[in-house]
C-alpha cells in the first residue's frame, strides 16, 4: 500500500495496558513516524475496561482504539465506528480476510461492513512451563490427574470462567447461543460445569479472582506451578528474558472431538467515526495489519500479531517457543460469540455468576437458569449473516 506523506498530521489511540497491547503499538507507531511524518499517540486502558467499557466516549477522544470483537454490533449499530470497506483500501481488505488466524478477520465485521482489522489473535489455549513438565495433558482426565498433584493454575476471574465455562461446553459438543432463547441446555451446562467444578476445587482459591496475566506471572514465577489448561494465551511469556521463566503454549484439552470450541478472543484496531483525521487513521490501520508490520516491528515491540503470515513465520515461531505453531489448531477451531447488540450487556450480567457457582454461593441451577432468561431477553435479535 502507498502510505501518505502528512508532516505534523497527530492522531491519538487507545489500547490496553500490557506489552502485547500497548509496547507494539508505540513500536508501530514510532516507525510509521519516520515513514509519514505521522505521529500517533497512544494511551492504555485496563485490560477489563478492554473487555467491557463501552465504546461510546471514547470514540470522542481517539482516532484509533483496539478493541474487543463483541463490542462491533453495538458500535456499528450506534455508528460508533468508521466503515473501512469502501474506503480506498478494499485491495488491502482482501488480502487480510485472507491472511486471518480462524475468524479472527471475520469477527470485526458486521452487516456486510468491516469495522476493524484483526491486528490481534487470541483464544483460550493451554500454557505449561517446560522445563518442569515434558508433555502437557492433552485430555482433561490428564488435566484433573494433573491438578491433583497441586500442579494445576487456572484464571477464574468472572470474565475468565465464564470464557471456560463457553469454552469447555462448545470443547464438548455443546455450541452456547446456537438456539435462539436457549444459551445453554440445562444436560450441556451441568457436563461443563461438573468439569470446571472439579478444576476449581483443586487451584489454588486465589484463582477465582485472577486473570490470565496473573497466572502466567504465577506459572514463571518459581517452580511449584507447572500448567494452566484455559488462559488466553500471551505469546510474551514464551520469549526469552521477559519474565524469569518462560511458559510454552499448546492446544486446550481435547474433547470428544478435539481441541475445539475455544472461545475466541484477540484485539482489532478500529478507527473513530467521529476522527476528523479520517483517512490519516485508516491509513494507519491498515499499515499496521499488514503482515510485513506484524512480522516486523509489530511482533518485536511485544505483540501478538492477528496476520496468518506472522503465525506462519519461523523467526517469530523461533523466539516463541513455537507459540503461533502450537496453538494455531484451537485458533482456527474456536468458537465465535454471538453477534447481536447487547451481547456484551449479557457478557457482564451472567459473567460473575459462573465465579460465584464454583465460589459455591450461586447454585448451578440458578446460574443456568440465568443464562437462558437473560439470552432470551438480550440476545433474542437475529444474529449478524456473517456468524
Amino acid at each position: 500500500m502507498t502510505l501518505p506523506q502528512a508532516s505534523g498530521t497527530k492522531l491519538r489511540g487507545i489500547t490496553w495496558e500490557h506489552p502485547r497491547g500497548y509496547d507494539c503499538m508505540v513500536a508501530a507507531a514510532g516507525v510509521y513516524a519516520e515513514l509519514t511524518g505521522v505521529e500517533v499517540m497512544w494511551q492504555a486502558r485496563s485490560l477489563q475496561a478492554f473487555a467491557d467499557a463501552p465504546l461510546d466516549q471514547l470514540v470522542t477522544t481517539y482516532d484509533l482504539l483496539v478493541i474487543d470483537h463483541p463490542h462491533v454490533p453495538r458500535a456499528a449499530a450506534s455508528g460508533l465506528l468508521a466503515q473501512l470497506d469502501g474506503a480506498g483500501y478494499d485491495a488491502e481488505l482482501a488480502r487480510l480476510a485472507e491472511q486471518t488466524v480462524g475468524a479472527s478477520h471475520r469477527s470485526y465485521s458486521f452487516g456486510g461492513h468491516q469495522y476493524g482489522l484483526a491486528s490481534d489473535a487470541a483464544a483460550q489455549v493451554a500454557a505449561y512451563r517446560p522445563d518442569l513438565l515434558s508433555e502437557p495433558p492433552r485430555d482433561w482426565v490428564g488435566v484433573l490427574d494433573l491438578a491433583r498433584e497441586g500442579r494445576v493454575l487456572w484464571p477464574a476471574k468472572p470474565i475468565d470462567a465464564y470464557s471456560s465455562l463457553l469454552t469447555v461446553a462448545a470443547n464438548q459438543g455443546a455450541v452456547p447461543g446456537a438456539e435462539p432463547g436457549v444459551f445453554l441446555a440445562v444436560e450441556d451446562a451441568e457436563r461443563a460445569l461438573e468439569i470446571l467444578h472439579q478444576l476449581a476445587s483443586l487451584v489454588p482459591a486465589r484463582n477465582l479472582a485472577d486473570n490470565p496475566i496473573q497466572v502466567a506471572e504465577m506459572l514463571c514465577s518459581g517452580d511449584r506451578w507447572a500448567y494452566a489448561p484455559l488462559l488466553f494465551g500471551y505469546s510474551n511469556y514464551s520469549r526469552r528474558d521477559f519474565r524469569p521463566h518462560r511458559l510454552r503454549y499448546a492446544d486446550i484439552p481435547a474433547g470428544p472431538n478435539g481441541p475445539i470450541g475455544s472461545l475466541l478472543g484477540g484485539a482489532g484496531v478500529a478507527v473513530s467515526a467521529y476522527s476528523g483525521q479520517l483517512g490519516a487513521a485508516q491509513a494507519f490501520a491498515f499499515w499496521v495489519a499488514s503482515a510485513g508490520v506484524q512480522k516486523g516491528v509489530y511482533f518485536d515491540g511485544g505483540g501478538q500479531p492477528g496476520n496468518i503470515l506472522a503465525w506462519e513465520d519461523d523467526r517469530l515461531n523461533a523466539a516463541t517457543l513455537d507459540f503461533f505453531r502450537g496453538t494455531r489448531a484451537t485458533l482456527e477451531a474456536a468458537y465465535l460469540r454471538p453477534r447481536v447488540a447487547r451481547y456484551v450487556e449479557f457478557q457482564d450480567l451472567v459473567s460473575p455468576l459462573v465465579t460465584a457457582a464454583l465460589a459455591g454461593t450461586v447454585s448451578d441451577r440458578e446460574l443456568i437458569d440465568t443464562l437462558n432468561e437473560q439470552a432470551a431477553r438480550l440476545l433474542q435479535e437475529v444474529p449478524d449473516a456473517d456468524h
